[in-house]
């Protein structure tokens, strides 16, 4: 998994996995979500993410069962 924020866009891209996109479907009109051809989430897309988003402080934990 891998998140991309680009500034100059204020764009952010999560990236799940790397199997080929078959489908891109908009979530909103700011928001698309692209599958794979199993309709697997490949990757997400958020335009105007610094308005929707608090991309700045953004941070990943990881959660663990025992």
């Amino acid at each position: 998994m891998k998140a991309e924020y680009f500034e100059d866009t204020d764009t952010l891209l999560i990236t799940f996995n790397d199997n080929e996109i078959v489908e891109t479907f908009d979530l909103n009109e700011n928001v698309l979500l692209e599958t794979d051809k199993d309709g697997n989430l490949v990757c997400m897309t958020i335009e105007h993410a610094g308005r929707q988003t608090n991309v700045n402080q953004f941070a990943y934990e990881r959660a663990t069962v025992d």
